[in-house]
């Protein structure tokens, strides 16, 4: 076996945040592939991040590009310090993630650095200088001869819109080429607006994901079923349904689901016969649940990403754009009711909370550990009429997994330093998720024509990277194919 190229993990090879990973092609050359925040128990025991997660405390003078996957804050959350640090590289990425990324870091610079308008406006303008949008399967030369010659290219992921996972070719020397893919985080099959991701042709080297590495997920079909069947029982008590959201990928994935329940609500009412349309008790059960039901998006930065994914249709997938020749709109439709200013966010939580009118809300952030779902949650889950309803991954130690953890056992949390009874309903759909799982993981690696040489398991937490250490094992051998699978101590 020829020696692989040398990659150290700065983040993501112990849990599932805090991506960032340095590829070396010689002494004087590296590149980094991600630079992403570390978020929940995996910052701190108080789940906060203290000043070595949040500094770039390795050496950065070899690097000379950033490389993006994706636009998730846990993969581009620390590139302000990276940039203190005094790094002045490209940072390349994807055409949709070049559009979305500066949102993302003026948040976070608002967020962890300063508010002052000028200096975000400044900060912005950087990033905007340093980008290079790369379009999907097309390379680009990195490094040239004599050097080691290095050219990438980005595949489409399937994660959010924008992800991509990466291929670098580098030419050592004559017919001495190596492939090295990082599959940043690879989403599942028939994602909503996303096309699935397809395995490179080849590799030597895969640095792989594992995020749910241990689990399968139910079909598109079944888990849209569970959450309109989950929203439907929620409902009949008469309050609200409260859904923790990222601003960016799940909460688009959520409008675009609930307006084909809503679209397909209409096309069934609109088909019934006028004789069961006269009929008083099937008028009550049509109109008792989805007929005028306020769908609220509550988050300013939800609302500000879902204008840029609307801006960005031609990177849709087939069934999606195929929507919007028939007229409708998958993110902005009639019964979808937009928050922007606080004011108007806490005049919509008071009338939620005194109200026994029923809603749905899906509200940042997507672990419940800041945004304003917080204040929903302060303010509603004491009330059993409510139900919160979890679509996406909960972190260790974030106020997310302790509601998860605790709110079936009839216990509390604490928010804002006010001890909080859990008495709302708390419902999981588990197989909502922008992850690939096992299956998908698997088949990322079988499905290539030529099998690498090592397959390194990273992003995951323990028994996630452990089970599907097993499954790659034994398709090596089933297929008596020669490589190792490892996960990095």
């Amino acid at each position: 076996m020829q020696a692989l190229a040398k990659v150290v993990h700065h983040g993501a090879k112990n849990g599932v945040t805090g991506s960032c990973h340095q590829i070396f092609i010689d002494s004087q050359h590296s590149f980094l592939i991600d630079c992403g925040l570390f978020q929940g128990a995996e910052t701190s025991t108080e789940g906060q991040a203290g000043s070595e997660q949040l500094s770039i405390e390795f050496d950065i003078s070899t690097v000379k590009a950033l490389i993006v996957t994706h636009v998730h804050i846990d993969h581009v959350g620390r590139i302000p310090y990276l940039l203190a640090a005094g790094f002045t590289g490209p940072i390349i990425c994807s055409e949709p993630s070049a559009k979305l990324l500066p949102i993302v870091l003026e948040d976070a610079f608002k967020l962890g650095v300063s508010r002052d308008q000028h200096l975000v406006e400044q900060y912005i303008k950087l990033i905007a200088k340093r980008i290079i949008a790369l379009p999907y399967n097309q390379w680009l030369p990195m490094l040239k001869a004599p050097l080691p010659a290095v050219n990438i290219r980005l595949q489409r992921a399937g994660h959010i819109l924008g992800s991509a996972y990466i291929e670098l070719e580098i030419e050592y020397a004559k017919h001495n080429n190596q492939r090295v893919v990082f599959s940043g985080d690879l989403g599942a099959p028939y994602a909503p607006i996303l096309s699935a991701p397809k395995p490179p042709y080849r590799a030597d080297l895969v640095i792989l994901e594992s995020t749910y590495g241990d689990r399968l997920h139910d079909s598109r079909r079944n888990r849209r079923q569970l959450l309109q069947t989950a929203i439907e029982q929620a409902l009949r008590d008469q309050g609200t349904v409260l859904i923790p959201a990222f601003s960016m990928g799940r909460t688009q994935e959520l409008l675009y689901e609930l307006e084909d329940i809503l679209y397909h609500h209409q096309c069934q009412s609109c088909l019934t016969d006028s004789a069961e349309l006269l009929s008083q008790d099937h008028a009550h059960k049509q109109g008792s649940v989805w007929q005028d039901i306020p769908i609220i998006l509550d988050s300013p930065l939800a609302s500000r990403f879902t204008g840029v994914y609307a801006q960005l249709q031609p990177f849709w997938d087939k069934e999606a754009q195929q929507r919007i020749r028939k007229g409708r709109n998958p993110l902005d439709f009639k019964q979808l009711l937009t928050i922007d200013s606080h004011s108007d966010h806490q005049r919509v939580l008071q009338h939620l909370v005194n109200s026994a009118r029923p809603a749905i809300v899906i509200a940042g952030g997507g672990m419940c550990s800041g945004g304003r779902i917080v204040n929903y949650l302060e303010a509603m889950l004491d009330d059993p009429r409510h139900n919160v309803l979890f679509v996406g991954y909960q972190a260790q130690g974030t106020l997310g997994s302790q509601i998860q953890k605790y709110g079936p056992r009839g216990g509390y949390v604490d928010i804002n330093q006010q001890r909080i009874n859990i008495r709302a309903e708390i419902t999981t759909l588990s197989g909502y998720s922008a992850h690939a799982d096992q299956t998908s993981l698997v088949r990322f690696i079988t499905g290539m024509r030529k099998w690498p040489q090592q397959v390194r398991l990273i992003h995951g937490d323990s028994a996630a990277k452990a089970a599907l250490h097993i499954k790659l094992l034994n398709a090596y051998v089933e297929k008596q194919h020669k490589g190792e699978v490892l996960i990095p101590d």
